[in-house]
């Protein structure tokens, strides 16, 4: 396999999808986060003031997504085969509840009528609940191994995604996105809906942490390739040990009501939280619940040299280009959210 500073092809794309995937997590998340709360708020201006919050971000948010797909498809389509075809219910929930969403931000003030934004109100709930659990699910599972075989074809069934570390990977997800999603609303918000939103903060910030904590012991536990790979690396383990500084750093900034660095630390933690998985993983991408000589790795599950190179100087000029669109969204829409705003 060819090289690009010093580094294979195929690592490169191991690189920028988890990167890509990364900036999805961080920034869908908060907006995600934001929705699993939004039936807390119990008077109608606040759902307005709470929407307006994310109203003009969240649909760039999930360009990041569109890219992670695009990239696994282009730089590793058996894996992307793999775990489509594991994870098809999952996926079309995914979908759907993401399609659904959108209408719910979008129809939700279109009428006056109070249960029509009732309606709207619990599907936007409802959807980023659903999307959040899903994708915890998924990625649970890809950590926790799937039963595909020698040519990674998928032998198990609709109800195997269902474990026990899978679901707590997906509870531990939806804490941590409601944590991100509070912090990025009391950074919008003021009066009443910011003392609401505050005090959810401080809640789910604590679920986090406990999560966290219940979420590494169990993975050192009962999940072997990661335990081999603690031990035969202990080097991660300070990965492990600065990703806890960074979320015990979180409950800290909050108490001081510094939440522009809470709100920083917590996609901080997210992207740290990933780095850790992947390291943990690589280079195998999917793993084989049947036989580790089943398991899916990097080169496996590569695209051919040609391909990747074509699509790495694409991704080199096209994310960078997110990157400032991003940056340029976030500055002009920067501050409090007012009565009078739109989205």
């Amino acid at each position: 396999m060819e090289t690009f500073l010093g580094l294979e092809l195929a690592t490169w794309w191991f690189l920028v999808i988890g990167a890509v995937f990364s900036g999805y997590a961080c920034l869908d998340g908060f907006d995600l986060g934001a929705g699993t709360l939004h039936l807390s708020f119990k008077d109608d201006l606040h759902r307005r003031m709470a929407l307006k919050a994310i109203g003009p971000v969240w649909d760039g948010n999930e360009v990041w997504l569109v890219i992670g797909g695009g990239a696994l498809f282009a730089g590793f389509p058996n894996a992307y085969a793999a775990v489509f075809s594991a994870f098809y219910i999952p996926f079309m929930v995914f979908l759907v509840f993401i399609i659904f969403r959108a209408i719910a931000i979008e129809f939700r003030d279109k009428e006056p009528w109070r249960w029509w934004k009732n309606f709207w109100d619990f599907s936007y709930f409802l959807s980023s609940l659903l999307i959040t659990l899903s994708l915890g699910l998924v990625f649970g599972n890809v950590i926790y191994g799937i039963p595909i075989d020698e040519n990674g074809i998928f032998q198990g069934s609709w109800t195997d995604f269902l474990q026990a570390f899978p679901i707590l990977v997906a509870i531990t997800t939806l804490a941590l996105f409601r944590m991100h999603g509070a912090n990025y609303l009391a950074l919008k918000t003021e009066g009443k809906l910011f003392d609401h939103v505050e005090a959810a903060l401080k809640r789910n910030t604590f679920f986090f942490l406990i999560c966290y904590i219940i979420l590494s012991i169990v993975s050192l536990a009962s999940v072997p390739q990661i335990t081999e790979r603690f031990v035969d690396n202990p080097w991660l383990f300070i990965i492990g040990f600065i990703s806890l500084l960074a979320v015990l750093n979180i409950p800290r900034l909050v108490s001081r009501k510094s939440y522009y660095w809470s709100f920083l630390f917590s996609g901080f933690t997210i992207c740290l939280l990933l780095i850790l998985v992947a390291i943990g993983i690589f280079p195998v991408f999917v793993f084989s619940s049947i036989s580790e000589a089943f398991n899916m790795t990097i080169y496996s599950a590569a695209s051919s040299d040609k391909a990747l190179t074509i699509m790495l100087i694409i991704a080199a000029i096209g994310v960078p280009l997110v990157l400032i669109y991003t940056v340029f969204v976030f500055y002009t829409f920067r501050g409090k959210v007012k009565t009078g705003d739109s989205y």
